[in-house]
């Protein structure tokens, strides 16, 4: 193990006076350590290729390290589908101590040639015998005779078979150390006479497929798969290969590594190795880890250990090397909030239990049942899923009390005991007998039991295991003693015992006829409890005692001088009951002095607020979100909530709920049952998840009761918010919310933010779908390059009036978009989709609100941007005049006068309400005006809108001669005024200007209007680019 301490960078140079300061005071203990570290001889690796005969050839790596006398050897293979390369790095350890270490890969694997022979004793078992040749010419390796190397074989899965194996065959191997492997291969593949149909099929294609396997292997398989059911030939062939058949033969020192986890090869195979090697006289320890072929902890690093102990003791002859207890069992004390990881502890018993020990009687109550074996046995219920090992996997799960089974409505029997009295330790395999009737000759039944909470509403499957058999001549009836898988669990108080009888099970062929099985108790449970295995005290590491000092040294010198710096801030009383302030704050890139992903960015939400938090990628939005909820630190500014400063671990987190992207839902468990687990782990009391409201807002009703693998993406949407919103958090923070969601979808999650905020709430939301926040949010903040670029509410934001949008009926060239930039009272011209984004400058907007009349309050005049398509010639766009009442004008007189477009444009007249000169209008080249509205001069210095059409009303399009009109498409002015007297947003005669200027340079112009849209105004404020 290295201990050297990493380089640190960036420390303060009082903090490197603290770190020496702990390091002098660790000297004693520390500096063995790192000089042992720095000292350890280098690992010496020679590879070779090794002739097996008949064209088999092993490819191996020989590992050695430092000089001298002999060592003892240790032959170290893989599991099935892998290689060499798998056990490098355990082989480094072994060489480091003081072994001579060979691995290789077996026939059909990594760079081996030859074909799979499943441990065949004249193939793979053979080959190490030839290994063992090899080793005994070494001059390193020690002898106990000559050709005769001191040399103990270890390995996972396959290679722990061939462990045992080696021992069986060859006499000259002096101890083993098999993990996760097979006793008796045929009872494991066709556990009762029934076919462990998946794990045979991943078998055959991590093997790489059929035609790498021997031929004789090869037809088995297919036979067997074919029928569904193993014949004699085939149940020969495995036991042939399989240590049980040479299991009078293995008498060396054993450690049996099995797994708990484990539906390929479960507890029962390392059993019986147990008791077969023990009763030949060899020392046999067990212990059963925590994870197995079906997922979960392997425990690397303590069974690495535990496998170099023993073969210091058996192989070194170091009598006091102390190899652990007798018999062991990893049990899970539920799950570190750290890293969610589950917690294990050790149990130990001074003798191997077996599987049948402390056996206590439950009595189990119900009627006879008869259920079916469906046709093609489809559906089938669920329990392991081979091949879904990992970090986690359902067995795993089912350790934590959490059930993921799955069993179909009269497909199964079940029998319930009473709520046991006090807690119930099940360590070994339950038995029980039935009676069975059938209609056909054979049944196929899977057993199990399950742990049941109060009031049935959960039930846990122990390590996700059912024990397989099939009855033969049931058609009359049979007494069947089931042997239940082997687990340890523990039933707490007030929890029943639930045998389970099914028809059917993913993992296994059932018969494919339907078939009707009746089944009744013959007698109660009997359960094992191995009263002799106790959870011992474990002894302390010595660094128990000499870190609490140097911790308190550590804490003094690095706190006492920064103080002032290093103290937490204090809640702030002021903005108590401010949901979000952001002062300030900034985030450097990592190991840059000068470039921010945030910089002095500062802004505030108050309770009822859906706040959208916009910019392009890259703006800082993600960084933004990982500071406020505490999962990094800003380097300047502070984040408060609820008043209180943010920091990792801050209490007032717990008034925050955040989704981003996947929510982690288990597809078999309810939408309920996902998320009473979710609250479950946050170690919070179930009434505080007020899971009936936060359900409520989501809106999913009858859905939750179904698996939420039957669930369309909105549904897991809202169900990944509802998860957000237990405990009713002050603050929800979602994340883009609306991903891979239809238009309904997307309106019923807008429906659900908006009602969570009604109850004076607050969300954030971070989204790219500007139309939906538009839609969704009241408040928006809006980044760019990790600055703030404008705040504010929604209609302030995209309504301002500064920026036109001008719709273009034809592409221009970048000239005449230059043009446009440059007109008088312009700031900006980019292009858009669609047109321009033409910004006004302040001046022109602010000088452009109208006249003032008697009353005061400012005219308005507008340009409708909506096209009215006509036939023929083509179709006009109108230009209309709104005033307000009060101005010196006429009220309620609203003009719009059409122009033609596409074969002759014209414009209506120039609206600015400034002059007092009849409006003229423009005509473009091949074209002609179209009608107008007159502006009359009058007494009070304003004008009058007259239409020419009719009187008090609109101006209808005119259509060309020889045409007929169109529907008006869009004929909404800028500023929509009534004699209300209404204030209005300025800007509407320089847009009526702009227009006439537009024309004036000959653009396409097909409508002119604001930015109504969000798109608009973001491409606006951060630049044109999005």
């Amino acid at each position: 193990m290295d201990l050297r301490l990493p380089a640190v960078r960036g420390l303060r140079r009082g903090a490197v006076a603290a770190v020496a300061t702990v390091l002098l005071v660790l000297a004693g203990v520390g500096t063995w350590t790192a000089v042992a570290s720095d000292d350890a001889p280098a690992v010496h690796r020679a590879d070779r290729v090794m002739d097996m005969g008949g064209g088999v050839r092993l490819d191996t790596s020989y590992f050695t390290s430092g000089s001298g006398g002999r060592r003892p050897a240790v032959l170290l293979t893989h599991g099935f589908g892998g290689s060499k390369d798998d056990v490098r790095e355990q082989a480094e350890k072994l060489a480091r101590d003081g072994y001579a270490v060979l691995t290789w890969s077996a026939r059909g694997f990594g760079k081996s040639t030859g074909k799979i022979g499943l441990n065949d004793p004249k193939g793979e078992v053979a080959d190490v015998s030839r290994l063992l040749d090899w080793l005994a010419e070494r001059p390193e390796v020690e002898l106990d005779k000559p050709g005769d190397p001191r040399v103990g074989v270890t390995g996972a899965s396959y290679g722990g078979a061939v462990s045992l194996l080696a021992a069986g065959h060859d006499d000259r191997v002096d101890a083993i150390a098999p993990a996760i492997t097979y006793w008796n291969l045929a009872d494991a593949l066709f556990p009762n006479g029934v076919f462990k149909k998946l794990w045979a099929g991943i078998f055959m294609n991590s093997g790489g497929g059929c035609a790498k396997f021997t031929a004789e292997l090869c037809g088995m398989y297919n036979r067997v798969a074919e029928s569904g059911k193993p014949d004699a030939q085939a149940r020969a062939l495995l036991q042939a290969r399989s240590p049980s058949a040479v299991g009078k033969d293995i008498k060396v020192p054993t450690l049996l590594v099995q797994g708990q986890s484990d539906s390929l090869f479960p507890l029962g195979q390392a059993d019986a190795a147990a008791r077969a090697i023990r009763a030949n006289g060899a020392p046999v320890d067990v212990d059963w880890i925590a994870g197995g072929h079906d997922g979960g902890d392997m425990e690397a690093s303590r069974v690495e250990a535990r496998v170099t102990a023993w073969f210091d003791r058996y192989l070194k002859d170091e009598k006091g090397v102390d190899t652990g207890p007798a018999f062991r069992i990893t049990r899970t004390g539920g799950i570190d909030s750290t890293d969610g990881a589950a917690q294990l502890r050790g149990a130990s018993g001074d003798t191997y239990p077996g599987l049948e020990s402390g056996a206590r009687t439950v009595a189990l109550s119900g009627r006879e049942q008869t259920f079916a074996n469906p046709a093609g046995a489809s559906p089938p219920a669920v329990s392991a899923l081979p091949g879904l090992g990992g970090s986690g996997g359902l067995s795993q799960l089912s350790s934590l009390g959490i059930g993921v089974s799955l069993d179909f409505p009269g497909q199964y029997a079940h029998f319930d005991s009473r709520p046991v009295r006090d807690d119930l330790r099940i360590t070994g395999s339950p038995t029980v007998t039935v009676h069975v009737r059938s209609t056909s000759d054979d049944a196929v039944l899977f057993g199990k039991v399950y742990d049941v909470g109060p009031g049935g509403t959960q039930q846990v499957l122990p390590s996700q295991l059912v024990a397989p058999v099939r009855v033969t001549g049931a058609k009359s009836g049979k007494d069947v003693t089931l042997p239940l898988p082997a687990v340890d669990h523990e039933a707490q108080k007030g929890h029943r015992l639930r045998l389970v009888l099914a028809s059917t099970d993913l993992g296994y062929a059932s018969p494919a006829a339907p078939a009707t099985y009746t089944v009744s108790l013959k007698g109660d449970l009997k359960v094992p409890t191995a009263p002799g295995v106790t959870t011992a005290a474990a002894q302390l590491p010595s660094w128990v005692w000499w870190l609490p000092p140097a911790g308190a040294v550590l804490a003094l010198t690095l706190l006492l001088p920064g103080r002032r710096r290093t103290a937490t801030a204090a809640p702030d009383p002021a903005p108590a009951d401010v949901p979000l302030q952001i002062t300030g704050l900034s985030k450097r890139y990592a190991k840059s002095a000068d470039r921010y992903a945030v910089r002095d960015l500062s802004f505030r939400v108050e309770r009822g607020q859906v706040l959208g938090l916009l910019g392009p990628n890259g703006a800082g939005k993600t960084t933004t979100l990982r500071m406020l909820m505490g999962l990094i630190k800003p380097d300047g500014g502070e984040i408060r909530v609820f008043g209180h400063a943010i920091r990792p671990g801050a209490p007032v987190l717990s008034r925050v709920g955040a989704f981003v992207e996947g929510a982690g839902f288990l597809p078999h468990l309810s939408g309920r049952e996902n998320l009473e687990l979710y609250w479950r782990a946050t170690g919070r009391p179930p009434e505080d998840a007020h899971l009936d409201e936060a359900l409520e807002i989501a809106g999913l009703g009858d859905a939750l009761a179904r698996a939420v693998r039957t669930y369309s993406q909105g549904m897991r949407q809202r169900l990944a918010i509802a998860q957000a919103m237990l405990g009713l958090p002050d603050l929800l923070i979602l994340d883009e919310p609306t991903n891979g969601l239809d238009p309904p979808q997307i309106r019923e999650m807008r429906e659900v933010m908006i009602r969570y905020a009604a109850a004076g709430r607050t969300v954030i939301v971070s989204s790219h779908l500007l139309a939906e926040v538009e839609q969704s949010c009241t408040h928006l903040v809006v980044m760019d390059h990790g600055r703030l670029v404008q705040a504010g509410p929604v209609h302030e934001i995209i309504g301002s009036g500064d920026t036109l949008l001008v719709g273009l009926a034809a592409d221009i060239a970048d000239p005449l978009v230059e043009k446009v930039a440059a007109l008088p009272g312009v700031s900006s011209a980019i292009r858009a989709e669609g047109g321009l984004l033409v910004r006004l400058t302040p001046d022109t907007t602010a000088g452009a609100r109208g006249i003032e009349g008697a009353a005061g309050t400012p005219a308005a005049v507008g340009v409708s941007a909506g096209p009215a398509e006509t036939a023929g010639t083509g179709g006009g766009v109108a230009a209309g005049a709104d005033v307000t009442a009060g101005a010196g004008v006429t009220a309620g007189a609203r003009t719009r006068a059409a122009r033609p477009y596409g074969a002759g444009a014209g414009l209506s007249a120039d609206a600015d309400a400034t002059t007092a000169a009849t409006a003229e209008a423009v005509a473009t080249a091949g074209g002609s005006p179209g009608p107008v509205a007159t502006a009359v001069p009058i007494a009070s210095g304003g004008v009058r809108a007259e239409p020419i059409v009719s009187t008090g009303g609109s101006a209808e399009p005119v259509v060309p001669a020889g045409a007929s009109a169109g529907p008006l498409v869009s004929a909404e002015p800028i500023v929509s005024v009534e004699a209300s007297g209404e204030p209005v947003p300025p800007g509407s005669a320089a847009a009526a200007r702009l227009l006439v200027e537009l024309v004036r340079l000959e653009v396409p112009v097909a409508s002119l209007g604001p930015h109504r849209r969000l798109e608009d105004a973001f491409l606006t404020l951060i630049g044109g680019s999005a």
